[in-house]
């Protein structure tokens, strides 16, 4: 069985910072292209940032150049450093991941989401 666990959310002042993870965790084979996403209340789910098992990246418009997405394959963890925040981040946040579990099976999975709060 495989999980997912965000930690790192919180409540943040318009212009600070916060730092999310991601664990995976349980019996897979490895991990492909990981993600994060954000869901405001009374919107759809948006993708925030995506980053394949060689590192390449991606972002959203909205948080290139504030957002950065990494992470550490030997800890199979993923990680977002979010600076210069707005109170249009506030958002649950969710983690995803492509992960193979054997020979024939690659699923994607999500984490229980962590809420990040920007306000003064």
């Amino acid at each position: 069985q495989v999980q997912l666990v965000e930690s790192g959310g919180g409540l943040v002042q318009p212009g600070g910072s916060l730092k999310l993870s991601c664990a995976a965790s349980g019996t897979f084979v490895s991990i492909y292209t990981m993600g994060w996403y954000r869901q405001a209340p009374g919107t759809q789910r948006e993708l925030v940032a995506t980053i394949t098992f060689g590192g390449t990246t991606n972002y959203a418009d909205s948080v290139k150049g504030r957002f950065t997405i990494s992470r550490d394959n030997a800890k199979n963890t993923m990680y977002l450093q979010m600076n210069s925040l707005e109170p249009e981040d506030t958002a649950a946040y969710y983690c995803k991941a492509a992960i193979r579990t054997s020979l024939y099976a690659v699923n994607d999975y999500w984490g229980q989401g962590t809420q990040v709060t920007v306000s003064s």
